[in-house]
């Protein structure tokens, strides 16, 4: 089965009636924990942005101090896993800000966790890659705002 496009899909929602239209989400959400996780977002997270960062963070928190650092290898999975949850729920956002803010407190986590970014090469890249992308967004933004992010990256880049 091929499927169609927004505009599409979009359109043919128009038809439906509102109580449908909410079968067909629920029916959506029971086959795949992303989409149950986004109408989450959607329905319950997304009036208070804060709240939903806060939560992020502690997430994020929670995957540090439950790090297996016996070895590099161990150590590299765990990081991607992490990274895997914050960029899920960035997309789930789709706030600029926000994908700053995490993408930030993913990488001074890294810094102040003391990571072997030294001594890994995949691990040093990472870390790169999520600055060049917190500097790619933040270009992507209003100068105030880009001001307010200017120590941040100068930490990171240190």
């Amino acid at each position: 089965m091929q499927s169609r496009s927004i505009k599409e899909i979009r359109d043919e929602l128009k038809n439906y009636p509102p109580e449908q239209i909410q079968d067909l989400c629920l029916r959506m959400a029971k086959y795949k924990k992303d989409n149950k996780e986004l109408l989450t977002y959607l329905l319950f997270e997304s009036e208070n942005e804060a709240a939903f960062i806060q939560a992020v963070k502690d997430d994020i928190d929670l995957g540090f101090k439950s790090m297996n650092r016996k070895s590099g290898y161990l150590i590299k999975k765990s990081l991607r896993k992490i990274l895997k949850d914050t960029t899920q729920a960035i997309r789930y956002s789709g706030i600029k800000t926000t994908e700053i803010e995490l993408l930030i407190y993913f990488c001074r986590m890294m810094r102040t966790e003391k990571i072997p970014m030294q001594s890994s090469l995949v691990i040093r890249n990472m870390y790169a890659r999520q600055v060049q992308k917190i500097e790619t967004t933040v270009g992507k933004l209003h100068e105030d705002l880009q001001y307010d992010f200017e120590d941040d990256i100068a930490y990171l880049k240190a």
